[in-house]
């Protein structure tokens, strides 16, 4: 189970789930202290802005920060949830727990993951550099990008509801 959630439900969503792993997505700058009951080598810090296209001064998702979370996830046993979290808990967590769903789970729609992320979260609005990223890397074709093209940009919040989503073979 990845349990999905922003920066400031990460300690309760820790200990609510007993999750044992946690991958964080936060621009530079963003302190994360990283709960107790979470090993240092369970936790992925990924440092990237919440941006699509290059900006001046901030760092685009790329490459090697898809291959390091498609990592974590490849190495994930799945005995204990995963919890996936950025600042908002709207864009950069949905888009990677979006993208380790679809990895651990390579035959599974891509629309079909895309519209369950909806139904779970009317608020997500996943980073398209992201899905891009993974699409090319995990060879779909374009069909991760076009599924979440077609479930839209979510509900305006400043912050998302945490959600749990479930890894299907």
């Amino acid at each position: 189970m990845i349990h999905v959630c922003s920066l400031s439900k990460v300690d309760e969503t820790v200990a609510r789930t007993g999750a044992q792993r946690l991958l964080s997505l936060l621009a530079v700058g963003t302190e994360v202290i990283r709960p107790a009951s979470i090993r240092a080598e369970n936790h992925l810090h990924l440092v990237m802005h919440d941006i699509a296209v290059a900006q001046d001064g901030m760092t685009m998702p790329g490459e090697e920060h898809v291959r390091a979370l498609l990592d974590f996830g490849y190495r994930w046993d799945r005995a204990k949830p995963l919890v996936v979290h950025c600042y908002a808990g709207v864009s950069r967590s949905t888009a990677s727990a979006y993208i380790i769903a679809a990895a651990l789970a390579p035959k599974r729609d891509e629309m079909e993951l895309a519209k369950t992320l909806r139904f779970l979260s009317p608020t997500a609005t996943p980073n398209p550099r992201l899905i891009a990223v993974a699409d090319s890397l995990l060879g779909r074709d374009g069909r991760m990008i076009a599924a979440i093209e077609a479930i839209g940009r979510g509900a305006d919040a400043f912050e998302g509801t945490p959600f749990e989503l479930t890894i299907e073979s």
